[in-house]
């Protein structure tokens, strides 16, 4: 049976050393896709920018650098508050995001309940990942 964990929270997007802007994210972890964090990020009334990030990576990127490429999270520290660094890279352009470490280590306490670390391998249906990987080709 397979169950979702959500969370909503705001992170800062950097415009420069003095300014950021708040961005609401929506996260969704579904256990039928267990390697997998999915981001919502709200940038305008209905507008949303969609990334995926693999559970291991935000998980390690609370304690350490982590990612290569098109997304990278780091820990780091903003005005006195314990933050994750998360920078991502596209084609359309590049940002530096802020998340708040306890929002975050909460939601990943709560995919951990739901699919601990190193079970993923047995909540995949691969006949249904083959089918939609096929259908996507």
């Amino acid at each position: 049976m397979n169950s979702t964990v959500t969370c909503e929270l705001h992170v800062r997007l950097i415009v420069s050393a003095e300014s950021s802007l708040p961005v609401p994210v929506s996260l969704r972890y579904d256990t039928a896709d267990p390697y997998a964090v999915h981001a919502a990020f709200h940038t305008g009334a209905e507008e949303t920018v969609d990334w995926v990030f693999a559970r291991e990576s935000l998980a390690e990127g609370l304690h350490r650098p982590t990612g290569i490429g098109d997304v990278q999270i780091w820990p780091s520290r903003s005005h006195g508050l314990d933050v994750v660094c998360i920078a991502l890279n596209s084609e359309e352009g590049e940002a530096l995001l802020h998340a708040p470490v306890k929002a975050l280590e909460s939601f990943l306490q709560r995919t951990d309940a739901a699919v601990p670390p190193g079970t993923e391998h047995g909540h995949l249906n691969f006949d249904q990942e083959l089918s939609r990987f096929l259908a996507e080709s």
